[in-house]
């Protein structure tokens, strides 16, 4: 359109501001560091960077610079298929709202998944064998679905086969055309070897990939990388290791017969996403760059080279205590794989962790995806992420990472052979040791449970899962050494106490007795506060001194006197000063885990 006269052809935003320097930022962000107590010498950006558990650094500030050494992220629907899949992403149909059902009880499932359909969700997951129906009670948990309009995408670990005949069966008996059934018949045979210990037959893809040739529109294959998120895997190596199960079942599917193009339509990659917002949309990023790379490598024609992805809001980090803050997790998580271009989203009930959902805890769940789609508008505009100078870098550095990794998975004999040695288990393990001891030590708060923890609260009760078998990898989730201290606080006779001495007025040492008390309280322990000479009639023989380093040095060595001579078994110090006759220190970054477990010992809290 013609302008008007004096009117600028385009808008520079903030032209009338002098363009800041990077120096003059440093500057800033240093005189506000110095105010928290940082050596004003300290360099800025070292001291706010940080390290992820895949061993990438995470700088505070990203420049057109960063972005400039990062390869062209391309469009939508071409490679490397950095920004989506497809040329439209969710923009057309929006994501496919598909729902997990894992209920042994077939009439059960069936009325949620038909409560799901007529509510909001698109397809449904559907778990069958150990943790849901029998294959043979198919037809009953789908009594009333509409084949042809509902994708299924089945679960059944080593009852694949069976689990695929009797829904080409069931598409049979109800007059469905093979060829309008979608969604993904489910073979993972490396991974249910990895969650339950089961052999892995690679040869079952092919076979199950000749039941499906009826269907074009069923995906065969899908690489679940959620159990190597599950036991701990950080993100690039989940993509990694996605990336050389993938490998794995393409070689087969190509030797069974299959052509690369018509294989690779057949696989879908299933990912886990969590409250890290931009790590998460990251990964899903970077795992169709690599799998461009590697389809490219297969000699696949570059419109078939697309990743199909499933993200799910990652178990892991969901908890059994305060599940109400499930939902921030999910609603994040969820977020995150919208953004991130995933084609479809599992939101995983709040109750999860604690057993089978209940109605409103399903309903929440699909809600989530709905109120993101169709009250955000997250689905209007494909990867809007695309040209973040933080999250392109982070794209390449997990991509690279990831490449790194699987490449050396391949070179000492692919994605099986790495299993079946422990070599994928040991990296997990890796990992999971550092994220754990952050977790104890409170560098990776769970809020609600490490942080916040209510004592009080009314735990929610569900029926429990069937118990699943034990396979080569274990399932862990980020809260359970502090439920299981809360756990031990529920079940003792009388609510564990400690006694949070205070010394001075309430302006002086208020703020580490509230830490001391969130600190205390995430194990399940009652805080009583009180002056010194109050703690006597407290009932406990644990205290924890609460005061400034000030009046430690002034009171300090009289009030562990008088807490000794009254039968303070163990005493604590809020804080960090130096003071003879307490049993330790608690401060931010203390090993908070050590703590409760000390304190329960002494208070001879069982196990």
């Amino acid at each position: 359109m013609p302008t008007e006269p004096n009117e600028p052809s385009s808008l520079a935003l903030a032209a009338d501001f002098p363009a800041p320097t990077r120096d003059e930022w440093r500057a800033l962000v240093s005189a506000v560091l110095a105010k928290s107590g940082t050596d004003p010498d300290a360099d800025p950006e070292d001291t706010l960077s940080h390290v992820t558990y895949d061993g990438l650094g995470i700088k505070p500030l990203y420049t057109a610079d960063d972005a400039a050494a990062v390869p062209p992220a391309g469009l939508p629907g071409a490679p490397p298929f950095t920004r989506g899949a497809t040329a439209d992403g969710a923009t057309a149909t929006g994501w496919d709202v598909r729902q997990l059902h894992a209920d042994p009880d077939p009439a059960r499932t069936n009325a949620a998944v038909l409560t799901d359909l007529a509510n909001g969700a698109t397809s449904v997951w559907l778990r069958l064998g150990t943790g849901g129906p029998a294959v043979a009670d198919l037809a009953a948990a789908l009594d009333g679905v509409y084949l042809d309009l509902a994708p299924i995408a089945l679960d059944a670990g080593a009852e694949t086969p069976a689990a695929c005949a009797a829904l080409l069966a069931l598409a049979g008996e109800r007059g469905v055309d093979a060829g309008e059934l979608r969604g993904t018949l489910g073979a993972d045979p490396i991974g249910v070897r990895a969650r339950t210990g089961a052999d892995a037959d690679l040869t079952v893809l092919p076979a199950v990939a000749e039941l499906g040739k009826a269907a074009p529109n069923l995906r065969v294959a899908t690489v679940d990388a959620t159990v190597y998120h599950d036991a701990g895997a950080g993100d690039a190596d989940e993509v990694a290791f996605a990336t050389a199960v993938g490998v794995a079942y393409l070689r087969a599917l190509v030797d069974g017969g299959w052509s690369v193009d018509d294989a690779l339509a057949r696989i879908e990659f299933r990912f886990a996403v969590t409250d890290e917002q931009f790590v998460s949309i990251a990964k899903l990023r970077a795992a169709r760059r690599v799998w461009d790379r590697v389809a490219e490598l297969s000699g696949a024609s570059a419109g078939r080279r697309g990743q199909y992805q499933h993200a799910v809001t990652s178990a892991a980090m969901l908890t059994r205590r305060d599940p109400w803050v499930n939902m921030l997790r999910a609603t994040i998580g969820c977020f995150a794989a919208a953004v991130g271009g995933a084609d479809a989203i599992t939101v995983l009930p709040f109750d999860h962790a604690i057993g089978l959902p209940d109605e409103f805890a399903r309903r929440i769940a699909r809600n989530t995806s709905s109120v993101l789609h169709d009250e955000s508008s997250l689905a209007r505009v494909i990867d809007p992420a695309g040209g973040s100078w933080y999250v392109e870098s982070l794209t390449n550095d997990l991509a690279r990472a990831a490449w790194d990794s699987f490449t050396a998975i391949e070179r000492h004999g692919g994605a099986l052979a790495a299993l079946d040695e422990g070599r994928i288990a040991r990296r997990c393990e890796a990992v999971r040791a550092r994220r754990d001891e952050d977790i104890a030590h409170r560098r990776a708060p769970i809020t609600g449970v490490s942080e916040f923890a209510f004592v009080g609260e009314q735990q929610v009760v569900r029926e429990p899962r069937p118990a699943e078998p034990a396979g080569l990898l274990p399932r862990v989730r980020y809260a359970e050494p502090y439920e299981q201290l809360r756990d031990r606080a529920d079940a003792a006779p009388s609510r564990p106490r400690v006694f949070l001495a205070t010394l001075g007025p309430a302006a002086v040492h208020s703020a580490r007795a509230g830490f001391a008390a969130n600190l205390f309280q995430a194990g399940g322990v009652e805080c009583v506060t009180g002056p010194v000479a109050e703690f006597a009639a407290a009932g406990t023989p644990v205290a924890c001194l609460c005061s400034s380093d000030a009046l430690y040095a002034e009171q300090g060595a009289e009030a562990v006197r008088t807490l000794k001579h009254a039968g303070a078994a163990q005493l604590w110090l809020a804080g960090r000063a130096e003071l003879d006759g307490v049993d330790g220190r608690l401060y931010a970054g203390c090993d908070a885990l050590a703590v409760l477990r000390s304190t329960f010992d002494t208070l001879g809290v069982g196990q």
